[in-house]
């Protein structure tokens, strides 16, 4: 009777490391990462070889470089499910501008590798779409968007590293227009038709912003008691607002009402329909204003500085308006030339009414010393 003999199996714990095995003739090497153990097949008969490649492991783990086998089957379009899906669980009503930006990146990197995404690589993306007329924040955006993908496939497991990516462009100093008071009713005087001047003056009496006001409905008002209640669903920042009724804006809704229609819960529109694109009629206003440039988010920093101008104290010019954070009211609540005209007059003023003379009497010289 005949007996097989079989090889040997060799079990080799290589401290710190992981450990060395076979698997019938093949070196098989065993190494763990964030707590998971990773088996590998050397492909090879020979002991240092799996040796070398569990030093090797060990160094990209450490180095934070180590790409697994799954990492080499992600692709950008992986990359594009997860952050479409994170905004979609978040109910982030980003969503819109999301695809836009997905949309510009699928073109340079639609089939391509997640790993094949290098610093060289994004840098590309900036310069071509900056031959495309792009503005720097909007690249800046757009490639931000694609690192946030990156980051949410590292928190799914599907990366392990977000690769680093290449130094935000430079972007211009944040708009700081606004309307004097004789330039929101200029302005106004030439928008039709009538709706698109109610929308001006609830803007600029509430300092609210675009979609705010033209999304708003019936349902948030209050009439009765000239309140107006801001959904928080509708809120950029997720939180209800409480607006009381100034007479400019009791006016303006006592127009809407007159206009209003039982099939529409819209307050503004056109013929039952909601305002969603009114760039021609506002951009022609404007310029027969002599204004050309202002836009009607100029309204929401006009109505911050106001407010701080007529004496209202800043936490209730920020709950009016909306604003979370400090830093952004403040950017809103900025001067205007006249204001710093006004500066300089009153420091020309001040200095003015100065005394022209001394009042100090200078220091009597020391006598000689006594005799």
């Amino acid at each position: 009777m005949s007996s097989t003999t079989r090889a040997p199996s060799t079990r080799k714990t290589v401290p710190g490391m992981g450990r060395i095995f076979q698997r019938g003739q093949t070196f098989w090497i065993a190494y763990y990462r964030h707590g998971k153990e990773h088996r590998e097949s050397t492909h090879s008969v020979n002991e240092n070889d799996a040796t070398k490649l569990l030093k090797k492991r060990f160094g990209e783990i450490a180095s934070r470089r180590f790409v697994g086998p799954q990492e080499e089957r992600v692709m950008f379009e992986d990359l594009g499910k997860g952050i479409e899906r994170d905004y979609t669980l978040r109910g982030l009503r980003s969503m819109k501008a999301a695809k836009g930006r997905m949309m510009h990146l699928k073109k340079a990197f639609a089939g391509m590798r997640a790993l094949d995404i290098t610093p060289d690589r994004v840098r590309d993306y900036q310069a071509q779409r900056r031959k495309e007329k792009a503005s720097p924040a909007t690249v800046n955006r757009e490639t931000s968007h694609l690192a946030r993908a990156f980051r949410i496939a590292v928190k799914s497991g599907l990366l392990t590293v977000v690769p680093p990516f290449p130094n935000r462009l430079e972007e211009s100093a944040p708009r700081q227009g606004f309307f004097e008071h004789a330039e929101y009713l200029a302005v106004r005087q030439h928008l039709t038709p009538a709706v698109y001047q109610d929308v001006l003056d609830f803007a600029y009496y509430s300092g609210w912003r675009r979609g705010e006001v033209t999304g708003l409905t019936w349902r948030e008002i209050d009439m009765a008691g000239s309140v107006i209640r801001l959904d928080p669903d509708r809120s950029k920042t997720k939180t209800g607002r409480l607006l009381p009724m100034s007479q400019p804006l009791k006016e303006v809704l006592q127009r809407r009402v007159a206009a209003r229609r039982l099939d529409c819960l819209m307050v503004f529109h056109r013929d039952g329909e909601e305002m969603i694109d009114w760039r021609k009629a506002w951009a022609a206003a404007c310029k027969l204003a002599g204004l050309p440039g202002k836009r009607l988010h100029d309204c929401r920093r006009t109505a911050a500085r106001n407010l701080i101008r007529s004496g209202t104290p800043e936490r209730v010019a920020m709950q009016l308006t909306g604003h979370k954070t400090r830093s952004v009211f403040d950017r809103y609540n900025i001067v205007s030339e006249s204001d710093l005209r006004a500066g300089v007059d009153r420091l020309a003023a001040y200095v003015k009414k100065l005394p022209k003379e001394t009042i100090v009497e200078p220091l009597k010289k020391a006598g000689k010393g006594r005799g």
